[in-house]
């Protein structure tokens, strides 16, 4: 029985979205004709409170597009060391829109007003203009933390003082609704932008939408077109956002349930020195010397469970809604009784 946890990106579209997508009506998204694009769009920013939207293809893409809509070449974007847009974006930040990174060591990828405060440059031609804050919510390298709602409208204020813009990468925000118990619209008071990645815990086979006002997305649209963006009669693909957004959110629950007891098996394992406290359906064990996680991977892959090094003494496990009852009783009942002799 092949159990993958490697990431909640390996899901496969269900019958029902299947069904969805086959069904869709389509038309010219570069003409902004295709309808289940554009409905695509204006559901997901009516549900975080904005004005528009612009479907892409990834939440790179997203990410990217909403930098270099933000900011000018020379400018500084803000962002904690382990953000997504530094580590997994292929050094876009410069290569795309010739900006900086001020780079901050956050509290497990959370970063604070007060630090945001510390490295914002005075206005002197010698320095880069500090334009943009970037947050990720939940942040993946960090394990899948969710940032308080207190924390983000204090950056919030902070941006707003200094003229900032703030944009959040929402690649698996609702995860953050579902641990931390605030909402879509709550969220989308405190940003400028926000990028939504429908492809991971929700399901869908690709996509990410980018929400922003209309002036903003107006702007966006433009750079997409730049980035090579521009699709055609890709309302098939929206249809699967569309059917994700509404059959695949509340369903979460059960990834973080899963992530939890994952974690509690591993903390009770003797070669275990450490699992990162849990908050969403990312687990992070941490293990005593590059032997012993390849002594885990290896006895993992053998029984069929799948997980992803992520440091030469750790490995990662991603719950999503491919990893049916059967199967995760399966992983959980193998990790229970896992030993190195």
């Amino acid at each position: 029985m092949r159990v993958d946890f490697r990431s909640d990106t390996v899901t496969k579209p269900t019958q029902g979205m299947l069904d969805a997508m086959f069904s869709a009506e389509v038309g010219d998204d570069v003409f902004v004709e295709d309808p289940t694009i554009n409905a695509l769009e204006q559901k997901s920013a009516k549900l975080f409170g904005f004005e528009a939207g612009l479907f892409c293809p990834s939440g790179t893409q997203t990410n990217q597009i909403a930098i270099n809509a933000h900011t000018r070449p020379g400018d500084e974007v803000i962002c904690d060391v382990l953000s997504h847009i530094h580590v997994y974006e292929g050094g876009g930040i410069a290569a795309n829109s010739g900006v900086s990174a001020a780079l901050l060591n956050g509290e497990k990828g959370q970063i604070t007003a007060s630090q945001i405060e510390g490295v914002i440059k005075a206005d002197n031609v010698h320095f880069p203009k500090s334009t943009l804050v970037s947050l990720e919510n939940t942040c993946n390298k960090a394990g899948g933390t969710v940032y308080k709602l207190n924390q983000i409208q204090e950056i919030q204020a902070l941006c707003n003082a200094h003229k900032m813009a703030l944009h959040l990468d929402g690649a698996r925000i609702f995860n953050a609704f579902e641990a931390a118990g605030y909402s879509s619209l709550d969220i989308g008071k405190c940003f400028d932008s926000i990028s939504i990645c429908l492809s991971k815990g929700l399901g869908a086979p690709v996509g990410s939408v980018l929400v922003g006002t209309q002036e903003f997305i107006h702007q966006a649209r433009r750079v997409r077109k730049r980035f090579g963006g521009g699709m055609r009669q890709a309302g098939y693909l929206a249809a699967a956002g569309i059917y994700a957004l509404d059959n695949n959110v509340d369903r979460l629950k059960v990834d973080h349930e899963n992530a939890t007891e994952l974690g509690k098996a591993f903390e009770n394992l003797a070669f275990v020195t450490k699992v990162t406290p849990v908050e969403s359906n990312i687990v992070m064990v941490h293990f005593d010397s590059p032997d012993t996680t390849e002594i885990i991977m290896d006895l993992l892959t053998k029984n069929d469970i799948h997980a992803l090094t992520l440091t030469p003494t750790s490995i990662r496990l991603v719950t999503h809604l491919d990893v049916s009852s059967e199967q995760f009783d399966f992983a959980l009942n193998y990790i229970l009784k896992m030993n190195l002799s």
